[in-house]
């Protein structure tokens, strides 16, 4: 016979109830052990690990945007003015030429060409006096603007196979015969002023000035009336000028004036291996059409 215990048997008992069993409370405990602060230096070398890896992962996407998309340039004289001027930022965008067609218009950072002789350093232009290694590697990843000794940045007034001509006086510029109204031209200056030219733009390579007639170190000041030794290569573009995002008041789009080569025809056929993609694809063969050709500290010549 059982002998009554005056309580009834509990049902669960040996077994877990609500997914509670004997070892929990030791796990609990565990827990309490686990939650407790931990000391001020292990803290302070967390908060480090992930600053560092925040750190690390923005230089990373940093020099990514850089390398293939956009990057922040720096305007280091007037040659570009009114439209850039001195200590101006711009971002430049790396996809023009590129899957986005270069256009007559376009303000567009290069390379120093080096040909007959480098382009830096005349009429006004102005080199970089900034640097350091901690410098340095702020620009290399694109943290800051760049303010690389090699770069410029003018406007593109012809491409290849455009006829462009000057007075090297008062008279407006002729694009394939047609005179152009430039309305980025710094006020006061003429169009034509400083030299005559009379050029054909050759194959794979583009015919810049700057908008500061007067100042500016461009393709004119360096041809031999060819058109073949002023000219910038297409391969020495870096890309084509956005927007100024500093200082604020100077916030600006930089868009082509359309109406500037509206009228002007397009250029004839010229041949060589760096035309190939635009001869076919990028230059409007319709009379009349405005043809396109795809393709830092800069002076701004």
């Amino acid at each position: 016979m059982s002998q009554y215990t005056g309580r009834p048997e509990d049902p669960t008992r040996g077994r877990p109830v609500d997914g509670i069993d004997e070892g929990d409370e030791a796990d609990d405990l565990d827990d309490d052990f686990d939650d407790e602060p931990r000391g001020f230096m292990g803290s302070v070398l967390a908060g480090l690990k992930e600053l560092l890896i925040v750190v690390v992962l923005a230089m990373a996407l940093s020099f990514v945007v850089k390398t293939w998309l956009f990057q922040a340039f720096y305007i280091p004289s007037g040659s570009m003015e009114n439209t850039l001027v001195k200590d101006d930022r711009v971002i430049v965008s790396k996809l023009t030429p590129g899957p986005f067609d270069l256009k007559r218009g376009d303000v567009v950072v290069f390379e120093d060409p080096g040909t007959p002789s480098p382009w830096l350093g005349s009429l006004g232009e102005q080199r970089s006096d900034v640097g350091g290694p901690f410098h340095d590697a702020l620009v290399f990843v694109g943290l800051l603007p760049e303010d690389a000794e090699n770069h410029l940045i003018k406007r593109v007034i012809g491409l290849p196979g455009d006829h462009v001509q000057a007075d090297g006086s008062t008279g407006k510029l002729k694009v394939n015969g047609v005179e152009i109204t430039e309305p980025y031209v710094k006020p006061g200056d003429f169009p034509s002023e400083g030299k005559k030219f009379d050029i054909t733009v050759p194959a794979g390579r583009i015919w810049v000035m700057g908008d500061h007639r007067s100042d500016s170190s461009d393709s004119r000041w360096h041809d031999d009336g060819t058109g073949a030794a002023g000219s910038v290569p297409m391969d020495k573009i870096v890309g084509r000028a956005l927007f100024v995002v500093w200082p604020i008041d100077h916030v600006t789009w930089l868009g082509v004036p359309e109406r500037t080569f509206a009228q002007v025809p397009a250029p004839k056929p010229v041949k060589g291996p760096l035309n190939k993609p635009a001869t076919k694809a990028t230059v409007n063969p319709k009379p009349g059409a405005k043809p396109t050709v795809p393709a830092t500290k800069v002076a701004a010549g």
